[in-house]
C-alpha cells in the first residue's frame, strides 16, 4: 500500500524486454534505499513495483505483460522521470490516501489553464472508470494522491499547486501527455457492496410467516 505522496523523482536507465515481459531499471539520487530489500514494493509512476535487484543509486524490478497492458509503461523510454514513493508502513503518516499501486487505466491531459499561481489540468478518462471519480474525491495520477475539484462530461480537473509541480513530473505534463490513472478503491468496494446486495435481494426469500410465527415475531 501507498499514500500517493511522492518521495522522490527518478528516471528510467535502462528498459530490456525479456520473453515478453520488461526489466526496468530505476536511478535516483534522492531516494533513500537504506531500508529496502529484495522483494519491497516502490510505487513508480503509480505502478507497484517489485524490488528484484538493488543498486547504489537504485533498483531494478520487472513490469509484467498484464501491467505493460494498463499502463504507460508500454511507451516509456529511457530517460523517462518518473515518480517513486517506497510502501506504506504501520508507522508512516497517511497524508495523501490509500494507493494500492494497481493501474485502473490510463487518463489524457485534454487542456492545461493557468488559475491564479496553480494550474489546472482536464483529464479525459475511459468511460467505464468515470464513474469512480467524484467531485472532491480522490485519484492518483503517476502515483499522485489528488483532489478531483471539477467534472465536466467525460472529464475531470486536478489543480496543482506549485510545491506539488515542482516535487513530481507533473511539471512536465503537456496537452496529450498519457498518466496512469487509480480510482480510489473506496468506491470500487462500495459498488461491489451494492451489487452483491441488489443480487441477494433478487433471490427467492425462505422466510415465511410460518417462520415468523416459529421464531415469535407474530402473535397467533
Amino acid at each position: 500500500m501507498f499514500t500517493g505522496i511522492i518521495e522522490a523523482v527518478g528516471q528510467l536507465t535502462t528498459l530490456q524486454k525479456v520473453g515478453g515481459d520488461l526489466s526496468v531499471t530505476v536511478t535516483s539520487t534522492e531516494l533513500d534505499l537504506s531500508d529496502v530489500k529484495l522483494g519491497d514494493s516502490i510505487a513508480t509512476n503509480g505502478v507497484c513495483l517489485t524490488v528484484v535487484k538493488l543498486k547504489s543509486d537504485g533498483f531494478v524490478a520487472d513490469v509484467s505483460h498484464e501491467t505493460l497492458s494498463l499502463t504507460g509503461f508500454a511507451e516509456y523510454k529511457v530517460g523517462q522521470k518518473v515518480n517513486l514513493e517506497k510502501a506504506l508502513t504501520p508507522t508512516s503518516r497517511l497524508g495523501g490516501h490509500l494507493v494500492s499501486g494497481h493501474i485502473d487505466g490510463i487518463a489524457t491531459v485534454v487542456a492545461i489553464e493557468q488559475n491564479a499561481r496553480a494550474t489546472d489540468y482536464w483529464l479525459s478518462a475511459p468511460h467505464g472508470l468515470l464513474k469512480y471519480i467524484p467531485y472532491k474525491g480522490s485519484v492518483c495520477i503517476d502515483g499522485i494522491s489528488l483532489t478531483v475539484n471539477g467534472i465536466e462530461q467525460d472529464r475531470f480537473k486536478l489543480t496543482i499547486v506549485p510545491h506539488t509541480a515542482q516535487q513530481t513530473t507533473i511539471v512536465d505534463f503537456r496537452v496529450g501527455s498519457q498518466v496512469n490513472l487509480e480510482v480510489d478503491q473506496l468506491a470500487r468496494y462500495m459498488e461491489r457492496l451494492l451489487s452483491a446486495g441488489a443480487n441477494e435481494q433478487t433471490q427467492t426469500s425462505h422466510v415465511s410467516m410460518d417462520l415468523l410465527a416459529q421464531a415469535g415475531f407474530i402473535k397467533s
